[in-house]
């Protein structure tokens, strides 16, 4: 089903990272429901709200990231590409800055 997706560790870690935190938003949610917040987005939001847009957002990241690695390589006068976890600890960081402060 899956053959299409190449599975590298990353890649494992960054979907797994993501089903951790709907499951753990799902059980917050049941233990202390949420309240409309404004943070620095433009829009008053929920952490539901939230997580999807910092999701969005990891997802562009990443997929940036990848798509700009060779060019990085040299612009930077690289030997190979930059490692793939630059982008997954960029976009937790990201994600995490949203859910806080957003």
């Amino acid at each position: 089903m899956f053959d299409w997706m190449v599975w590298t560790t990353p890649v494992t870690v960054f979907f797994t990272c993501i089903a951790l935190m709907l499951a753990g938003m799902t059980v917050w949610e049941l233990k202390s429901p949420t309240v409309m917040r404004k943070g620095f987005l433009p829009i008053a939001t929920t952490r539901g709200d939230r997580l999807f847009i910092g999701l969005l957002t990891a997802g562009y990241i990443n997929l940036a990231f990848i798509g700009l690695a060779g060019k990085f390589a040299a612009w930077f006068s690289l030997e190979q590409e930059p490692s793939i976890w630059i982008s997954f600890v960029l976009s937790m960081a990201v994600l995490a800055l949203i859910m806080r402060r957003g």
